[in-house]
């Protein structure tokens, strides 16, 4: 902590994001700089204005700002308070070099949408536990991400595709306490990650992130049932630890697996 400062930083077990920023700063300001990352900052509190390649901008909690690798800034508050902010730093290839430029015209977008995933993805990596929907989260961010930068804004296309939710039910249905990954997924049924996550919710009115909850659910309770213990069950379940399976085991049974056993 310094001036006041305070900061947490870690590095998710998340494929492309190389780094995640929480920070509180009352009073520092950076001095010019650059990332070998992009940059995807929120503020939470306060307002942020940055030059970037020595242009001014600036970034209220309404907006979701986009930084590019190499390209140099700074940042300092607009209020006296200071200013609190989220940040996701992506690997350079997950949005391309080639688009570099483009975020150096336009790096701030207005968009409800894109913010809550933001925000909603910080949620998921503060627990560090739901390996699926983080990738589920962050695919869609980047999918977002890709069409401001190539000024190609859409909505959601409403087009169903059942043939691809089935067999990415399938696939969760195979693999329920390891689970798969959404890249891994994709490969085997030949469709984009952002189309997955679409289509699956689409047809079964759910994420596949919470299907697979379900399923490991329903697991446990066959093993509860069983007599096995519940620490051997939240293994045995894929869940990542005994209170990962009980907060989820609780929320949609609405008891402990305990109370549950127990009658």
């Amino acid at each position: 902590m310094s001036g006041g400062a305070v900061v947490r930083a870690w590095r998710p077990g998340l494929p492309g994001l190389v780094e995640v920023l929480h920070a509180h700063f009352p009073t520092h300001a950076y001095p010019v700089h650059t990332h070998d990352a992009w940059t995807v900052l929120i503020v939470d509190e306060g307002a942020v204005r940055y030059d970037l390649d020595h242009h001014e901008h600036g970034l209220a909690q309404a907006q979701v700002s986009l930084l590019p690798p190499h390209v140099p800034h700074d940042g300092r508050s607009v209020l006296p308070g200071g200013f609190r902010k989220r940040v996701l730093y992506l690997a350079p290839d997950r949005l391309g070099e080639g688009l570099i430029g483009a975020a150096v015209d336009q790096p701030e977008y207005v968009d409800p949408m894109l913010r809550h995933r933001i925000h909603q993805l910080h949620g998921v990596l503060l627990g560090g536990q739901e390996d699926l929907e983080a990738q589920s989260r962050l695919t869609l961010i980047e999918e977002r991400l890709g069409q401001h930068l190539r000024r190609q804004v859409v909505a959601p296309t409403e087009r169903s595709d059942a043939g691809v939710a089935g067999a990415l039910r399938d696939l969760l249905d195979a693999n329920v306490p390891d689970g798969i990954t959404l890249e891994d997924a994709a490969k085997v049924v030949h469709a984009h990650p952002a189309h997955l996550v679409r289509a699956f919710t689409r047809e079964y009115g759910m994420p596949p992130h919470r299907y697979l909850t379900g399923r490991r659910v329903d697991l446990a309770r066959r093993y509860l049932l069983d007599g096995r213990p519940a620490a051997e069950v939240a293994r045995l379940a894929g869940f990542y630890d005994q209170s990962h399976f009980t907060r989820h085991f609780k929320k949609v049974l609405g008891v402990t697996p305990m109370s549950f056993v127990r009658g």
